[in-house]
């Protein structure tokens, strides 16, 4: 009797030991995810541009254009995307200042310019899309709150790449590309002291030099290396304001260096609607842009555009002047 009591004690703190352990592992199991869950800091992301690709027969090309200005329609988006990861590897957060854009580099940052109130504020790209060829870009919830469009759905916008602070963005995102995994390993790698002490030379031999003893001077220095900046660049969520003056939608159906070649496409046009050509200088070279307008709404520039697009027109878009 004593020895069945004697082994059913021993079974009951064998059965602990082995809870415990299991544990105390499931407990760092779950610690590690947390961890790894982590892993570089959400508005950072990783540097991406990507391959060029096609939406419903448009084709995009993305690409750096640290030059990049365009007039279009805004949309948001928010509930439905909130905590799913974006282009390059963040977590999207409708409540922070963050954009989708077609082609320019994530993560890179961009004022937008409601056009409608005066609003602009900084973003930082960091998706792909918007998926709708008659929008130029997607801002998040909270972006759409501080421009002042929330409730409407779109707004007309100017976006403008900010070239320094995306170059710098971009410096800073390549220089960081180690997973969280890799992050763990070199943490958990354990650390030693080395102590170094001089020998005697073996026997019939001279004792060496001291090191660098012959050694002729070191050279001037020169500049110090360049370094990263110390603070990424962000968006700060401050909205500034510029002033407001009437503006219009257009359907632009093509740009040309000739204007031979514009009239023509014009004139295959017009039975669209008012048709016209306008011209523009960019860095140097003359184009003449054929454009549908103006359009009453941005519903009637959307079927305008589909309809263009399905003619063969793929590079048609909508734009704000």
């Amino acid at each position: 009797m004593l020895r069945s009591r004697l082994a059913l004690w021993l079974n009951l703190i064998a059965a602990g030991l082995v809870l415990g352990a299991c544990a105390e592992i499931e407990l760092a199991f779950y610690g590690a995810k947390g961890i790894v869950r982590e892993g570089p800091a959400p508005a950072k992301g990783i540097y991406k541009i990507g391959n060029p690709y096609q939406i419903d027969g448009v084709w995009y090309y993305p690409g750096e254009d640290y030059g990049y200005a365009e007039t279009g329609i805004a949309s948001w988006y928010g509930v439905e995307f909130h905590g799913k990861t974006t282009a390059n590897g963040e977590i999207f957060n409708m409540n922070a200042l963050t954009a989708a854009h077609r082609t320019l580099p994530m993560p890179s940052l961009v004022r937008v310019t409601n056009l409608e109130n005066g609003r602009a504020v900084v973003v930082r790209v960091n998706d792909r899309g918007p998926f709708n060829h008659g929008r130029v870009i997607d801002v998040s919830r909270r972006t759409a709150q501080l421009l002042g469009f929330e409730r409407k759905g779109t707004a007309k916008v100017r976006v403008k790449i900010l070239p320094e602070e995306s170059r710098s963005l971009a410096l800073m995102a390549k220089g960081s590309m180690v997973t969280a995994q890799e992050r763990m390993a070199v943490a958990a790698a354990p650390l030693t002291t080395v102590i170094s002490e001089p020998l005697p030379p073996p026997p019939g031999l001279e004792a060496a030099p001291a090191l660098g003893a012959d050694l002729p001077p070191p050279a001037p220095a020169g500049p110090p290396p360049a370094t990263e900046p110390a603070v990424w660049p962000s968006a700060t969520g401050e909205v500034t304001f510029e002033p407001v003056r009437p503006t219009n939608i257009f359907v632009q159906a093509g740009a040309f260096t000739q204007y031979d070649n514009a009239n023509r496409l014009r004139a295959r046009l017009s039975g669209l609607g008012p048709t016209r050509v306008t011209q523009v200088e960019i860095t140097g070279q003359l184009f003449f842009r054929v454009r549908l307008g103006p359009i009453a709404s941005v519903g009637e520039a959307d079927r305008l555009l589909a309809h263009m697009i399905d003619a063969g027109y793929p590079e048609a878009r909508i734009v704000v002047d």
